[in-house]
């Protein structure tokens, strides 16, 4: 036993530490993965809904025309129906009035179609939705609510996570006491800035 406890004392002979830097890694490289998919939409539609004042992140708006070849009958309901099976609409109208002497006003929800009676063209405004985008900014909103705050609550804690490990996984002039230390200080200084520079809320 005395000899046991000798050679522990030896130098040279002192236990080795524990490779937390390797693991460390190893877990910051597969949550990185792992939130890919997420990081591609919060982010994609965070540079989207940014922009609100110059765009529609959620929709395309577009404009056409098509022409009836004449005439339409003088019986709103007569027209309205034509126009339907003209332009081959199944849809039922939200609503359908005469917005003049010879204009009709076909609304649906997503387009509207602005009919010229006498002469049977027609201009149609609408929109129709940016597939990914709206999904992605209809998640980024929370719309469906508390199903998806788990979901979004375990993606910040990754995100934590991410920007912890990081600063960490590696040692030195490289690492958090070097040129990482300096680049956290600037990473936090940008926010600080713009609240000072800008007045703040």
């Amino acid at each position: 036993m005395a000899d046991a406890e000798a050679e522990l004392e030896q130098p040279g002979k002192s236990r080795k530490k524990f490779p937390w830097r390797p693991w460390l890694r190893a877990f910051h490289r597969d949550a990185g993965y792992l939130v890919v998919g997420l990081t591609f939409v919060y982010a994609i539609s965070g540079l989207a809904i940014n922009h609100l004042h110059q765009w529609n992140p959620n929709f395309v708006e577009y404009q056409s025309f098509h022409d009836l070849g004449g005439p339409l009958p003088d019986d709103d309901d007569e027209a309205v129906a034509m126009v339907l099976d003209r332009l081959g609409i199944d849809s039922k109208p939200r609503d359908a009035y005469r917005a003049a002497p010879t204009q009709i006003e076909i609304e649906f929800d997503t387009r509207m179609l602005h009919v010229q009676t006498d002469t049977g063209k027609i201009q149609e405004e609408g929109s129709k939705p940016r597939f990914f985008l709206r999904v992605a900014n209809w998640l980024h909103y929370n719309r469906s609510k508390a199903s998806w705050t788990y979901v979004a609550d375990g993606y910040a804690i990754l995100l934590l996570f991410l920007a912890t490990s990081g600063m960490f996984m590696l040692k030195g002039r490289k690492g958090l006491i070097g040129r990482g230390g300096i680049l956290v200080l600037a990473g936090i200084a940008v926010p600080i800035f713009y609240v000072v520079w800008s007045g703040g809320p």
